[in-house]
């Protein structure tokens, strides 16, 4: 990376145009011709957003799923779709997603659909742009995928590990074919470790993401993401990075993000010795929170990220990915990221 130093990223989710909120209500209205193009437009639009900011790293916004993870579920043989959501009124929280409940063995035969996205997003950037930017695939790792899930003993899946074991392969088989399709990096997100770290096992954890990834190690960049729930802009555990390490350190993977920004860069030595052997990337725009940092603020960000990492191990980003804030102000927080970074390259 030392080419690239203080490089610019994002996680994965960029916000939907509200004409695509629209057609994804109405879904059963349009033919397959219909989706093909609402959704290769709705990726040129995540596409330029990001690009008119400036940034080095782009994905497609996850413009085509419903969610980061859920939508993954459509791909899976095995499980029967909640229907209903189980609360409906009331503060929107982590109560209203139910868990589908599992009725045959766990395998997909399709793929999960990320080489589709990825092979999207190149051809929708073909001449779109006359920098050289790097493409990114985000796909949810096995535990956290494992989240919405039942168990049932009837089929050899009796807790959340077993589920997680089941859908390891699939997820594994996934990042190999995004590789053969050329992508250089792929972050692998397991949010819910990083959720559940206070109370589980970690160093399981760290095997369970080890395997996911060790075909496609040394052969792109993987990137692990961290975070502690976003789900309407609301955390889902203790947001304490203590808990992960040193065992997180374990972890081969090429980059690790931390949320930092919403904490109010609580921890933040926590970054150097995650630098010592990978990159780092810190979260330095909040997507939690409706204040639109400046330039100058995300300039002073980085110089105190500066003095726990050197400038070629540090990769700047928001703090998780931006489906659950309004386009108009991750447009502009992305803006300010990157030129907030500008500002910081100059004086290095």
């Amino acid at each position: 990376m030392k080419e690239c130093p203080l490089r610019t990223s994002v996680i994965g989710s960029h916000p939907f145009p509200s004409w695509v909120e629209l057609a994804s209500a109405h879904l059963d209205r349009f033919g397959s011709e219909d989706l093909a193009e609402l959704q290769r437009d709705a990726v040129t639009c995540a596409v330029r957003d990001q690009l008119k900011a400036g940034l080095d790293v782009i994905t497609d916004g996850e413009q085509t799923r419903l969610d980061f993870n859920l939508s993954f579920y459509g791909f899976i043989q095995g499980i029967d779709l909640e229907s209903v959501s189980p609360r409906r009124f009331g503060p929107p929280a982590h109560d209203q997603r139910g868990k589908h409940a599992v009725g045959g063995p766990l395998q997909a035969s399709r793929g999960l659909g990320a080489v589709g996205e990825f092979q999207r997003l190149q051809s929708v950037m073909e001449g779109m742009s006359t920098r050289p930017v790097t493409l990114k695939a985000s796909v949810p790792g096995p535990y956290t995928l494992s989240g919405r899930l039942l168990a049932n003993p009837n089929l050899g899946y009796p807790d959340r590990w077993s589920l997680t074991e089941a859908l390891l392969p699939i997820v594994r088989k996934e990042l190999e074919d995004l590789v053969a399709a050329g992508c250089r990096e792929i972050s692998v997100d397991e949010p819910s470790m990083s959720c559940y770290a206070h109370r589980e096992d970690v160093r399981r954890f760290v095997d369970i993401y080890n395997r996911t990834i060790e075909t496609v190690t040394g052969r792109t960049r993987v990137c692990m993401h961290l975070c502690f729930g976003n789900y309407k802009a609301r955390a889902v555990g203790p947001r304490r990075l203590a808990p992960l390490f040193p065992a997180f350190l374990e972890m081969k993977c090429d980059e690790m993000h931390v949320e930092m920004a919403s904490r109010e860069f609580a921890e933040l030595e926590c970054i150097a010795p995650i630098a010592r052997s990978r990159d780092v990337a810190v979260g330095i725009i909040d997507v939690k929170s409706y204040y639109i940092e400046t330039s100058e603020d995300v300039a002073n960000r980085v110089a105190r990220c500066l003095e726990f990492v050197p400038a070629d191990r540090l990769v700047l980003a928001p703090d998780c990915g931006l489906s659950q804030t309004a386009r108009w102000a991750a447009v502009r927080k992305l803006q300010s990221l990157c030129e907030g970074v500008s500002l910081a390259r100059q004086k290095l």
